[in-house]
This record gives C-alpha cells, sequence and structure tokens, in this order.
C-alpha cells in the first residue's frame, strides 16, 4: 500500500497547518507564519493572501499580520459547547437568574449569527422564552453586539461586506456604518441593549462573560417583555449581569454601567 504522505499536496498541506495556528494564535505576521511553518516568507505570504481572499483570513487593525476570518470562524466549535465551560457557567446563570428575574442565557458568535447555548428562564407568567440553539442575526440581539465588539473593525467588516444590512424589525440597525458606530460606544460601555431590534416588544442586555479570543468568548445576556425593560431596569440588569460574570475565574471586569441602543 502507498504511503499516504506520497500523495501530500504540499501548498494545501501548507495552508492548512498555517489554518491551525490560529487556534493558538490571535494574530499572524507573515515573519510569524513563516518561522512556525518553517517555509520562506514568501511561501507564507502567498498562504495568507490566499485565505484571506478566501475569507478564512483577514487584516488585523495593525495592517501588518492576519486574524482569523469568518469562515475560519464559522467551521469552529461555538464557545459555551464543551462540558468544563457548561459547567463553570451554571453558578452564573443561577446567579443572574435570581439577580434579574428575568429569562437569562449565554451566546456565542458564529459568523454572523448568535448561538443560545445555555440559560434560565423567567418565572414571570409573561416572559422571553428560552431558545437553547437557536440562532439569531448577531447585529440585531445586545449579545451578538457585545461579542461583534470584542472582534477588529476589520473583521466586522468581513463579516458584513455589504453596506445594507437584514432589518427585522422596524428598529433593526440596517447599515454597517451605524452598526460599527454603535460597536465602538459598547467597547467603551462594556455593555449592549436591544430595544426591539430582533423581536418587537422583547428588549435585552448584555455583558462580555468570557474569553479572551474569538475561540472561547460568550455573552451573559437578560431578555424582557418591553414593559419590564426600560432604561432603568436594563441599567439595573447590566449591573446584575456584570456581578454574576465575576462568578466565573476568567471572567475580566467590564466598564461602568452605561446606555447603548
Amino acid at each position: 500500500m502507498a504511503d499516504p504522505k506520497s500523495y501530500i499536496i504540499e501548498s494545501l498541506d501548507t495552508g492548512l497547518r498555517l489554518m491551525r495556528l490560529f487556534l493558538t494564535h490571535d494574530t499572524l505576521s507573515v515573519t510569524d507564519a513563516a518561522r512556525e511553518l518553517e517555509v520562506a516568507r514568501s511561501t507564507a505570504h502567498r498562504v495568507l493572501s490566499t485565505l484571506e481572499s478566501r475569507g478564512f483570513a483577514t487584516r488585523d487593525t495593525s495592517g501588518r499580520g492576519y486574524a482569523a476570518g469568518p469562515e475560519l470562524v464559522t467551521l469552529g466549535r461555538p464557545a459555551g459547547y464543551g462540558p468544563e465551560i457548561r459547567a463553570r457557567v451554571q453558578a452564573v446563570l443561577d446567579e443572574a437568574a435570581t439577580a434579574t428575574g428575568e429569562t437569562v442565557g449565554t451566546a456565542a458568535l458564529l459568523g454572523d449569527q448568535v448561538i443560545i447555548t445555555d440559560g434560565r428562564e423567567s418565572p414571570h407568567p409573561v416572559r422571553a422564552v428560552l431558545e437553547t440553539g437557536r440562532v439569531h442575526p448577531a447585529h440585531a440581539t445586545s449579545a451578538g453586539k457585545v461579542l461583534l465588539a470584542q472582534l477588529t473593525t476589520e473583521q466586522v467588516c468581513a463579516l458584513y461586506p455589504e453596506e445594507r444590512l437584514p432589518g427585522l424589525t422596524g428598529r433593526t440597525l440596517v447599515s454597517r456604518t451605524a452598526l460599527l458606530s454603535e460597536l465602538a460606544g459598547i467597547r467603551t460601555l462594556g455593555r449592549a441593549d436591544s430595544v426591539g431590534e430582533s423581536v418587537p416588544g422583547m428588549n435585552t442586555v448584555a455583558v462580555p462573560l468570557a474569553g479572551n479570543s474569538w475561540r472561547d468568548r460568550l455573552a451573559l445576556m437578560a431578555s424582557m417583555p418591553a414593559d419590564r425593560g426600560g432604561e432603568p431596569e436594563l441599567t439595573r440588569h447590566a449591573m446584575a449581569l456584570r456581578k454574576a460574570a465575576g462568578l466565573l475565574p476568567s471572567a475580566s471586569s467590564p466598564p461602568g454601567p452605561g446606555r447603548v441602543n
């Protein structure tokens, strides 16, 4: 039987090995890639350029390196589904549910969508329904916007190559320019709101929960009917979510409370 290695396409093998580097590196320069793969800089540059053209890599903010592109992010397993992180998040969800009295959940970014990974449903007769496993357009949800805010501008633009964004309700952001502007505010405040942007009459607030890179970032959110989700309630719930997020050892302390529309 022939040795499988004899059928290896060298350029493809280099590309696959380079893609694997993004599992352990948030950004890679051409020099970094060449050193890690033990190939010439010209080879590393060609492979990175090819990956960029297909959406598997994107330029980072400095313009001198590359980060994981939307196609690679989509292929990766969403954060929050591993047994270890799910076990660690249980106490966070319990605390958030008790403190807010509303439906709470964790969410992960999957391309330009956000997926609900776990949660607790409110005891109120009229409440937001917990939709574990369901995906929503990230730009229309508080959890999605919190997670998008942790990407670079270049990565966000790669996820949304067109200026026009799909609208779910009359309050959904429908332009990339408006989304980028809001994400800048979210980065400063450490909180995002969705006021009827995904579902009419339903408001949500979210804060970052865990993770230092696109591979393991999560958001913690609270969802409620609009009549219980005005500005004072959203601000109070954001503070409660931050406190609950602090129960997770890897969670960082976001900035103080603020309002993002």
